[in-house]
């Protein structure tokens, strides 16, 4: 292809293919291979069009690339677009493809990171270039920010960069990232376009019971594994209170509009029905949960150890982290040590303003039944370290998406893929956003 051909929607699927190929799988220890080439593989596509990218390193190997794309008017705030470059592990016979082969097939691009984030690094990247090759500005100055370690919570990425080098955000006031901007059709007349404006906070715990050690063939009625046991059952089975936040209820007032009948939050069976595929990702948006993921104890068969430990992640809505702890040590009770392994705060902002106009433009630009709508995250990005710089973020990866795909499921699901088409699409909009923000 000459270059003069060479364009965003062109080289986008390319783009995304050599960024699965680079294996960033996250363990959360630090024994990633490869978050450094992809920073530097970011770094050459954007120094290729005469920027400076910068690579900072945290630790060994836990590398992200920043620059700053310069605007036609400087005097205005900045704006930050930020992905991550790591991934969750993945296991390669689970899948149809090889999850870091970057397969293109069935209309979509296969792998791991595919929705979760390099199909929007992707079209960032693509996008970027493109103005860069046409000598197109920005109306303001962008900050782009490639990062390390969301997976395990940002503290090599995002976190490293807000603490050490907050400078590289001087003068940025908004900023967009993942899981926003995705489509959900209502029918032939409506597509909601979901847009984060708020985010669940999360304590990641450790529970220990300590008991009595002793002979496994005799009675024991201080095992600290049954003790620990029953609590974490106790907290695996517990519905959390209903709790309708402010993004939530505007989300449900938008589909209740949208969809022209009255939804009742006091009867969200109904309303997560409807929701089809995308109702994993708003029905947990509705409580606080706790989510018990490990259990450690012992290690002879005939041993009854002293302590058992157990891992919980626990996730709590704006405005209800006092609340969720409270929970938490009335249903453990008394005899479980509950630790902080990492934690975060809730983050909330409301929908509207210029920069949310310009969303909205962009997408009915592209697409003429969009509507966007505010929705809460289940989970966390790295915005929660942003939002620490005064930065108001959004979740915005604007991706048009079949009604039949199961998007919500392929976040650190098997077979994660996006559709070529919406990864053009995507461009398309972030393109249109850029020049109207």
């Amino acid at each position: 292809m000459s270059e003069s051909k060479v364009t965003a929607e062109s080289e986008v699927v390319d783009i995304c293919r050599d960024l699965i190929r680079i294996d960033t799988s996250n363990y959360g220890d630090g024994s990633g291979p490869g978050e450094r080439a992809a920073a530097e593989y970011v770094a050459e596509q954007l120094a290729e069009f005469g920027v400076e990218p910068q690579i900072f390193e945290s630790a060994k190997g836990r590398a992200s690339t920043v620059v700053r794309i310069e605007g036609e008017d400087r005097s205005r705030p900045g704006l930050l677009i930020h992905g991550h470059t790591d991934v969750v592990p993945a296991n390669a016979a689970d899948w149809t493809y090889d999850p870091f082969s970057g397969e293109v097939a069935d209309g979509c691009v296969w792998g791991r990171g595919a929705v979760d984030m390099k199909d929007m690094d992707a079209m960032t990247l693509a996008v970027i270039r493109d103005r860069l090759r046409t000598g197109r500005k920005p109306p303001r100055d962008i900050v782009l920010a490639f990062l390390a370690d969301e997976e395990a919570g940002g503290t090599y990425g995002a976190r490293y960069l807000v603490d050490k080098h907050p400078d590289l955000f001087e003068g940025v006031t908004e900023g967009i990232g993942e899981v926003g901007g995705f489509s959900f059709t209502v029918n032939k007349d409506v597509r909601l376009y979901l847009i984060e404006t708020a985010e669940k906070g999360m304590h990641w715990m450790r529970l220990t019971v300590e008991g009595r050690a002793g002979h496994g063939s005799m009675e024991n009625n201080d095992n600290a594994i049954t003790e620990l046991c029953e609590a974490v059952a106790r907290l695996g089975r517990h519905t959390f209170p209903l709790r309708i936040t402010k993004t939530v209820r505007a989300f449900l007032d938008e589909l209740s509009d949208a969809l022209g009948v009255e939804l009742d939050p006091e009867n969200m069976d109904e309303t997560l029905r409807v929701l089809g595929g995308i109702a994993k990702m708003i029905g947990t948006t509705l409580r606080n949960t706790a989510q018990p993921t490990m259990l450690g104890a012992g290690y002879k068969v005939n041993v009854i150890p002293g302590q058992a430990t157990a891992h919980v992640d626990g996730r709590f809505l704006p405005g209800y982290e006092d609340e969720f702890l409270a929970d938490l040590d009335r249903i453990l009770g008394p005899r479980v040590k509950r630790e902080s392994l990492h934690s975060d705060k809730a983050i909330e902002t409301g929908f509207d303003g210029a920069l949310v106009e310009a969303m909205q433009s962009a997408l009915r630009a592209e697409d003429p039944i969009a509507r966007a709508v505010p929705y809460c995250l289940s989970g966390g990005t790295d915005a929660k370290s942003f939002q620490d710089l005064g930065i108001r973020c959004f979740g915005f990866a604007p991706l048009q998406l079949p009604p039949e795909l199961d998007f919500a499921g392929m976040f650190h699901g098997v077979d994660e893929r996006v559709p070529v088409e919406g990864l053009k699409f995507g461009v398309r909009v972030l393109d249109r956003f850029i020049d109207a923000s």
